[in-house]
């Protein structure tokens, strides 16, 4: 299967295992493990979610991969960068991205996609890195936006 078609597989079964789920933890860890496994060069995949008592900081959620870390600053890294621009940020090279958090050495790229509540303000962000320089393009821009949006509540 193309990257595009492994998107869509995994979008579905996403969508099948979080029908009529009402929790954002059980919905965010679901979509965080099955994506992991769907893609070999995901190191770590996991979602920044806004804290609720201290809404200008990002404080980690289900994930898989390695320790991440505990909490980012809205405007800080590349997940506080997208969270922020409420827009989608890849990063070809985390070590030239300006005010890089470095959770973890072996992160080499990533992608950092806005997840909205129904009111479109902002819950969450789908954080994605790899060991692996430049891993990420508009398939997987396109594929995780689609996601993110089935993960409401």
């Amino acid at each position: 299967m193309n990257k595009k078609e492994i998107y869509n597989e995994v979008a579905l079964q996403i969508s099948a295992v979080i029908e009529g789920e009402t929790s954002k933890t059980a919905r965010y860890a679901t979509a965080a493990c099955l994506l992991n496994e769907a893609f070999d060069y995901f190191f770590w995949t996991g979602f920044y979610v806004v804290d609720p008592l201290k809404t200008t900081e990002l404080v980690v959620g289900p994930y898989q991969g390695s320790l991440g870390c505990l909490r980012i600053p809205l405007g800080k890294g590349v997940c506080g960068t997208a969270a922020e621009l409420g827009k989608t940020v890849i990063v070809e090279d985390v070590h030239e991205f300006p005010g890089h958090i470095a959770c973890d050495s072996r992160s080499n790229s990533e992608i950092v996609v806005p997840v909205f509540d129904k009111e479109g303000s902002l819950a969450a962000v789908l954080d994605i890195d790899s060991t692996q320089l430049g891993s990420f393009d508009t398939e997987d821009k396109a594929g995780l936006e689609y996601i993110c949006k089935t993960l409401l509540v």
